[in-house]
């Protein structure tokens, strides 16, 4: 189910969820973002146990938007924006599957969407390794992961904004 009260959902991994968190939170329209994983087979990962990778997870962000201010399509092409999404299962420093980049959708319309923006992509020539996949339960992560940047009042450090579309 997309729907949630107040907004729709979206769930994005593009590399340590830090990041991404940090990116999404600043985007008008955005009612929450909430860091954990997605895409494996344990209930309730731990961070720990995610990062053995024997989970099967993506550390990934939970968007709850607003669709009156903003649109999934506007959220999809932050998302290729602030990651490299032709690495496979890396980002920056950061090696293992749970930093793959991946886009789990929650209805046709936002699989549409994703597809589209690959396609885009690979016109422009990248060699997309973004996978594309139906939405599977999403755990958040521990508290202390949450609004990591704003506590430590660092940036980010392996996700950088760039303009494609």
């Amino acid at each position: 189910m997309d729907f949630v009260p107040n907004g729709q959902r979206a769930v994005f991994a593009g590399g340590c969820f830090w990041g991404v968190e940090y990116y999404f939170k600043n985007v008008p329209g955005v009612i929450s973002v909430t860091s954990g994983y997605t895409d494996g087979k344990t209930e309730r990962p731990t961070y720990e146990q995610v990062c053995s990778s024997k989970t099967g997870h993506a550390e990934a962000v939970e968007v709850v938007f607003d669709p009156n201010k903003t649109n999934y399509e506007t959220l999809a092409k932050l998302f290729f924006e602030i990651h490299d999404f032709t690495q496979l299962n890396k980002q920056c420093p950061d090696i293992g599957r749970q930093y793959r980049s991946g886009i789990y959708y929650f209805n046709n319309e936002q699989k549409k969407t994703a597809e589209k923006l690959v396609q885009i992509l690979k016109e422009k020539g990248y060699d997309v390794k973004t996978e594309i996949k139906t939405a599977q339960t999403f755990w958040p992560a521990e508290q202390y992961h949450q609004n990591y940047y704003q506590k430590t009042g660092k940036t980010p450090y392996c996700h950088i904004y760039r303009k494609i579309f």
